[in-house]
């Protein structure tokens, strides 16, 4: 039995230039593909994470929240973070529920400990226990206590890596903008591994609106830092705005679009 992580991106199903505006009609596509797919492999155990978009950036670039909370004010945005990324969480839940995706939310900042910006633990149990039922456990990019910083905010790849430990998938599909990865030439990049890593992390830039846990360059390199901890892993960076691809991609990732991310170029 095969299982997937799958990433919305927040530029994806989000305006990032504007405050907590949501793409509706691409965020009810991407529902209908998640389906869709699952119909037509009922067997595929999908975790799903979401950014946060203009949503949780936002609200998080006011008091620096990622690299902690001291007083008062800290901590009141800490929570003000918190409830926008939820709200956000919240929406994407109602979409996929409308689509009979039977998509249950798991809060990270429940679950997730953090020591001084990163990961030190995370309870994957409720995770596994939702696959086991059958249902799809969504996650996202949320705060976070921790015991350096006081708190702090995870990304969705960050919790996903976390969870990855655990629950072993065979793809991590990160659905955004783009087609893929870009070179200077703007072509997409087939595959990205160690072996060509240093040629185009030049040409790797950051993201578009407001983003407080890096842009393309930093998701790379994480990812082939997650691909060296779990060798059967393979990752995909794809568009998830061409109507269809989506779909494809989930029954399809080794044939799919896109760059592929592996321990060699040919992933």
């Amino acid at each position: 039995m095969e299982t997937i992580f799958l990433k919305l991106g927040g530029s994806l199903i989000t305006d990032k230039t504007k405050v907590e505006t949501v793409r509706a009609d691409v965020l009810a596509r991407l529902a209908t593909e998640i389906a869709q797919a699952r119909r037509e492999s009922p067997t595929m155990q999908l975790v799903l994470g979401h950014g946060s978009g203009s949503f949780g950036h936002m609200a998080a670039a006011k008091r620096s929240t990622r690299q902690g909370v001291a007083d008062a004010e800290d901590w009141r945005a800490f929570a003000e973070v918190s409830d926008a990324a939820a709200r956000l969480n919240r929406q994407v839940l109602a979409a996929l529920l409308a689509e009979d995706v039977p998509a249950v939310s798991l809060q990270p900042s429940a679950s997730v400990v953090c020591v001084d910006g990163r990961i030190y633990a995370i309870a994957s149990h409720t995770v596994q226990a939702a696959l086991a039922a059958g249902l799809v456990p969504v996650v996202y990019g949320d705060v976070a206590f921790d015991s350096a910083r006081g708190g702090t905010i995870v990304s969705t790849e960050e919790v996903m890596m976390a969870l990855a430990g655990e629950i072993r998938p065979s793809w991590l599909l990160l659905a955004g903008e783009t087609t893929g990865v870009f070179d200077k030439s703007e072509q997409v990049i087939p595959a990205i591994s160690r072996a060509n890593y240093a040629e185009i992390e030049a040409a790797l830039g950051g993201s578009r609106g407001t983003d407080v846990t890096g842009g393309m360059a930093s998701k790379v390199q994480s990812m082939l830092n997650l691909v060296d901890q779990f060798p059967q892993l393979s990752i995909r960076i794809f568009s998830g705005l061409e109507p269809g691809n989506l779909v494809q991609t989930l029954l399809h990732p080794a044939q799919a679009g896109g760059t592929r991310l592996g321990l060699t170029p040919s992933g």
